[in-house]
């Protein structure tokens, strides 16, 4: 089943839990997925001591990638055109996410139509930590 634009409007809104209580397992199994080792991400000891954080931290593409699977989960597979995102906050292990994706516009475009979103993902104090943007192609 797919998103229609003629289903949509302007200020709709799809909103889901992308993780209750971030886990350190899986900020270092994110790191082993992605490669990036950054030791803010991985190792207490550097992070507290030579860094100045209270302890380690998401990677924010980890972040990303959760508030992207809420958009395609709203828009359907193989129809996301644009997406970008700003990271504005950091995620702490232990934290709870949830994102919301909210229509801005539904417009043609060369035949085809298009929704254009804005997205948030805020943690369980409601404060954002990814904000941004995204397009997708959309059935009539």
């Amino acid at each position: 089943m797919s998103l229609k634009a003629s289903e949509l409007k302007v200020g709709d809104s799809f909103e889901a839990s992308l993780v209750e209580d971030l886990k350190r397992t899986q900020i270092v199994m994110y790191a082993g997925a992605s490669g990036d080792y950054n030791p803010v991400h991985t190792d207490e000891v550097f992070v507290t001591k030579a860094a100045g954080y209270p302890t380690v931290f998401a990677h924010g593409m980890l972040s990303m990638g959760m508030t992207g699977r809420l958009v395609t989960d709203y828009v359907g597979d193989g129809r996301l055109t644009k997406y970008g995102v700003r990271f504005v906050s950091q995620v702490w292990p232990g934290d709870s996410l949830t994102g919301k994706a909210t229509v801005k516009a539904v417009r043609s475009e060369g035949g085809e139509h298009f929704v254009d979103l804005d997205v948030v993902t805020t943690n369980q104090d409601g404060t954002p930590v990814v904000t941004g943007y995204a397009t997708a192609r959309l059935d009539p």
